[in-house]
C-alpha cells in the first residue's frame, strides 16, 4: 500500500477496547453521565490522595497503567481534564464525565486508598486523640503535614467565587474538617468491595 493510501481520510483507527476492570463496578440504570456533584466528590477525593503523599498525581497515572486503564486515562493531561469537570475548580471546563471515565477514577481512588490504608488509619486515630485532648492539630506532625498540603491544594485549585468554596476559605478549621471527612471516605473504600461501595455511594440522591 502506498503512503498516500495509508493516509486516506477514510482510514480509521479501531476503537480502544474497554478495560475489563471497569466491569467490577456495577452499571446504574438510565445513567450515562455523572452529575456535577459526583464530579466534585471524585475530584476532592483525588485531592485528598495528593495531600497524603508527595507525587500523588504520578502515582495515579502509574496506577492507571498498572490496572490497564490507559485507554481511558493515557497521560497527565487527560487526568487533569477529567478532574476539571469539578465545578468548584478554577479551571472548570463544563465538561461531563461519562461512566467509563468516572469508573476509572473511582477504581484509582480505591486502589490508592488501599495502598495507604495504614497511614489513613493513623491520621484519623491521631485526629480523634487530639480532639479528645483539646490539642491543636500541629501537635501531630504527619497529620499537620497532610492538612497543610490539603489546604494548599484546595486554595490554589478551587474557585473562590464559588459560594461553597468561599465558605471553606474563610475558616481554616472548616477546611481541616473537609480534609478529615475526605480521609474518612477514603477509609470507607479500603476494605473488601470498597471500590463498589464508593461507586454506589456517589449515586445517593441521583437515582
Amino acid at each position: 500500500m502506498s503512503q498516500s493510501a495509508s493516509l486516506s481520510p477514510d482510514y480509521r483507527l479501531p476503537p480502544r477496547p474497554k478495560p475489563l476492570i471497569l466491569d467490577t463496578l456495577p452499571d446504574i440504570p438510565n445513567l450515562d453521565t455523572c452529575s456535577p456533584r459526583m464530579q466534585q466528590r471524585i475530584d476532592l477525593l483525588l485531592l485528598a490522595l495528593e495531600a497524603l503523599e508527595l507525587g500523588g498525581s504520578e502515582y495515579m497515572l502509574s496506577t492507571a497503567q498498572d490496572l490497564e486503564l490507559h485507554s481511558v486515562i493515557d497521560n497527565r493531561v487527560t487526568l487533569w481534564r477529567l478532574r476539571c469537570t469539578n465545578p468548584w475548580r478554577r479551571s472548570y471546563t463544563r465538561n461531563t464525565l461519562n461512566i467509563p471515565q468516572a469508573k476509572a477514577l473511582v477504581i484509582i481512588i480505591s486502589y490508592r486508598a488501599r495502598q495507604l490504608t495504614m497511614l489513613i488509619r493513623q491520621l484519623l486515630s491521631a485526629h480523634q486523640d487530639i480532639q479528645a485532648k483539646g490539642l491543636p492539630v500541629d501537635q501531630h506532625f504527619r497529620l499537620s503535614e497532610y492538612l497543610d498540603r490539603f489546604r494548599t491544594h484546595f486554595r490554589s485549585r478551587m474557585n473562590p467565587r464559588r459560594a461553597k468554596v468561599a465558605d471553606y476559605l474563610e475558616a481554616e478549621d472548616r477546611l481541616n474538617q473537609l480534609a478529615i471527612a475526605l480521609l474518612t471516605q477514603l477509609l470507607f473504600c479500603t476494605g473488601a468491595a470498597g471500590g463498589q461501595r464508593l461507586w454506589v455511594s456517589l449515586f445517593d440522591g441521583e437515582v
